[in-house]
């Protein structure tokens, strides 16, 4: 695994220092592009006062490797990373943050977002949000096997 493409961690992570690293002294980048998912206060209409996320340390960096893999493949791109946190997070906590550099704007677009559309589904973690109600585990939602289907690319939930 290279730990330059992939980390999962606890602590928080630094926007411009990641997208710095990334990009530091390639001349042929023309292109960055980065998305930053945060914890919402609020899911399906219920009050979220924390999330915890799970994995399976080794096999979630394994699976994230493969979809930057398949990101290089399909999408002219220079290089990517991706960052997961685990754990308890509080509402604007920092959760996830995918980035890519190309040559040029459109490919970094859509593997940024290929990106974080195969995350969404087929990353191996799990969710469980504490809401007024109590605990509950959050499972992937229709939406989000529908994004991942535009890139040809059956969802495998289980």
């Amino acid at each position: 695994m290279n730990p330059l493409r992939v980390s999962i961690q606890t602590s928080d992570f630094d926007l411009s220092a990641e997208l710095a690293a990334l990009r530091a002294q390639d001349k042929r980048v023309g292109a960055v592009c980065s998305f930053v998912g945060t914890v919402r206060d609020r899911n399906d209409g219920l009050s979220v006062s924390s999330m915890e996320l799970e994995h399976y340390p080794g096999m979630t960096e394994k699976a994230i490797e493969a979809m930057i893999d398949e990101a290089c493949v399909r999408f002219d791109i220079l290089g990517a990373r991706v960052i997961h946190r685990v754990g308890l997070l509080q509402p604007l906590d920092q959760v996830v943050m995918v980035a890519v550099i190309s040559a040029h704007r459109g490919e970094s677009f859509k593997a940024c977002e290929f990106l974080m559309d195969y995350l969404k589904t087929q990353a191996p973690f799990w969710k469980k949000e504490q809401t007024p109600e109590g605990v509950r585990w959050v499972d992937a939602r229709v939406s989000d096997d529908a994004a991942l289907a535009r890139w040809g690319i059956q969802a495998v939930n289980g």
